[in-house]
């Protein structure tokens, strides 16, 4: 069943928007007399199965685990000196978001260096913490996967390129002139109504599996 299909049965694979998962069965579902062929993904993090059309697949950004040096060129990244980062946060929040959603290592590292620098400086809002957290934990899952370490060992890396000795300063000055705007941003998203909001993100996230073109097929096979 497999042989056509990009991803191999028991193949990790990074689901940008999810995390790492494995294909765990490549099935056929039969729609309105016509024959669509499913990925079933789990996913770890979650502890939570997903079914992806086949077709979709490379849509949604799925692919497969880098190499060991695409790894270690994405660790290499989070050292690089950060460009001036935007002081709206709705703004910050949506490029990053985006990105994301791309999904590759290089773009993960990327959110990572960004959210994690701008965290030194003040505290991040809630949706932009969960969003550094949920990219920080795929990024050491995949870089974990492709060096044969252990998750542990792979955090120890992240951290030791994000907080090298004597880089406090250089990120501050870096930042210090956008400062004095974050307030306007920052505030409203500590109240009940964003409290709401994120969990609106969460639902969105979860429903990238089910594009808005399948919408027919996914509901059959959500039961």
């Amino acid at each position: 069943m497999d042989s056509n299909t990009k991803f191999k049965l028991n193949q990790q694979i990074v689901y940008p928007s999810q995390g790492v998962g494995k294909v765990i069965e490549i099935f056929e579902k039969t729609f309105n007399d016509t024959k669509l062929l499913y990925y079933k993904i789990y996913l770890e993090v979650s502890d939570m199965i997903v079914m992806v059309p086949v077709n979709k697949a490379e849509e949604l950004g799925i692919r497969s685990i880098v190499s060991a040096e695409e790894a270690q060129k994405a660790i290499e990244l989070l050292s690089d000196n950060s460009e001036p980062i935007t002081s709206d946060w709705k703004l910050r929040y949506q490029m990053n978001l985006d990105l994301l959603k791309k999904g590759s290592i290089a773009d993960i590292a990327a959110i990572v260096r960004c959210l994690y620098n701008r965290s030194k400086i003040k505290e991040l809002p809630i949706l932009e913490r969960k969003l550094y957290d949920n990219a920080k934990k795929l990024l050491e899952d995949e870089i974990s996967f492709a060096l044969e370490i252990s998750t542990k060992e792979a955090e120890s890396m992240i951290h030791a390129k994000l907080d090298p000795p004597g880089s406090v300063h250089e990120i501050k000055h870096i930042l210090e002139d956008l400062d004095e705007d974050d307030e306007d941003f920052d505030e409203p998203v500590t109240s009940d109504s964003d409290d709401d909001d994120d969990d609106d993100d969460d639902s969105s996230d979860k429903d990238d599996s089910d594009s808005s073109d399948e919408d027919d097929d996914d509901e059959d096979f959500e039961d």
